[in-house]
């Protein structure tokens, strides 16, 4: 091998180091308005839709559990390929959600063309709506790329399911390195949102073999919550408030509620009932500075799980569909 092909072989290599790089700043020369568009663009939602922090942080977990944090939950199905977000558990990703980044994907086209990818976008939101709730401000490395896989196939096993087992939930997250507290932490998401009636109508209608609601529901929140939803099979739009304190606010309330019977999930309710959560549960009912603190690190492990970089992804013209088809 002679001299010029060493010097070539180091450049690329250089270059595929550089690109792999994810850098809080990395759109400060190339988008300098990125921060503020995005910003502006989630206020305007919030401002309007107060239930868009909830959505946004549900679909960046949903995102990131299947394939990594490279938005291809974002992808749309197409003759060819049926994209992750048409998997049924994904169908009832809110809307709210997702044009919130197509506002922001729309903004940035115009300002910087093909160069902000919508996986920075829905990680950058989802940090930035979390903050303007009242929760905790965290990091967000920047450079991803957007995936160029989306199928609905992968998504099976990969999301914790309301029917799962405290143990099968935990184990989804412990198989991508987090740890046992790193769960807890990201459960306190629930402080915020809503879930619809049918993920917990088994807990409130004919629990067990009775015809009565589960016996660790305060006995007042089930009554509530069968008058609420006694018409959730005509109407699959019922829902309550995931933390029926202070639903709009992000705080730890959602660990405050658990000893109280105020679970709305039966894994809330498991949180509390398990051994391996227990303890965590009961340090973040007392104390949200170390809730914040360790929700924090766990979003900041969570938004670089996975990434793309490099020529392993792409950035997207569109946030719904690969910039060629793909089967």
């Amino acid at each position: 091998m002679d001299f010029h092909h060493v010097i070539l072989l180091l450049l690329l290599s250089f270059i595929s180091l550089s690109e792999a790089k994810l850098n809080p700043n990395y759109y400060k020369k190339s988008c300098p308005d990125f921060e503020r568009i995005v910003r502006e663009t989630i206020t305007d939602k919030q401002m309007s839709t107060p239930t868009t922090a909830a959505g946004m942080l549900r679909l960046f977990v949903h995102d990131c559990l299947v394939e990594g944090c490279d938005a291809s939950v974002l992808v749309s199905s197409n003759s060819f390929n049926q994209a992750e977000r048409d998997q049924d558990i994904n169908l009832s990703l809110p809307g709210d959600a997702f044009e919130v980044v197509t506002r922001a994907k729309t903004a940035l086209e115009l300002t910087c063309p093909k160069t902000v990818s919508c996986a920075d976008i829905l990680a950058q939101a989802t940090r930035d709506l979390i903050t303007m709730v009242g929760g905790p401000f965290y990091t967000v490395q920047l450079g991803r790329k957007d995936g160029l896989v989306s199928k609905a196939s992968r998504v099976e096993g990969n999301l914790p399911r309301t029917t799962m087992t405290i143990d099968q939930s935990i184990k989804i997250f412990e198989s991508r390195g987090f740890t046992v507290q790193e769960f807890a932490a990201l459960m306190g998401g629930h402080t915020i949102g809503f879930s619809h009636c049918k993920e917990f109508s088994d807990r409130i209608f004919n629990y067990g073999r009775t015809s009565g609601p589960d016996p660790a529901l305060n006995p007042k929140f089930a009554a509530g919550l069968r008058q609420m939803c006694s018409n959730y099979t005509r109407d699959g739009g019922m829902a309550a408030f995931n933390d029926i304190m202070t639903p709009g606010k992000f705080d730890n309330m959602y660990y405050q509620n658990l000893p109280r019977g105020l679970g709305l999930l039966a894994i809330d309710h498991a949180m509390y009932a398990s051994p391996r959560t227990r303890p965590f549960v009961e340090l973040y009912a007392k104390d949200q500075s170390a809730f914040f603190m360790a929700f924090a690190r766990a979003m900041e492990k969570l938004s670089v799980y996975g990434v793309k970089t490099g020529r392993k992804g792409e950035i997207r013209s569109r946030c719904d569909a690969f910039n060629s088809i793909r089967t």
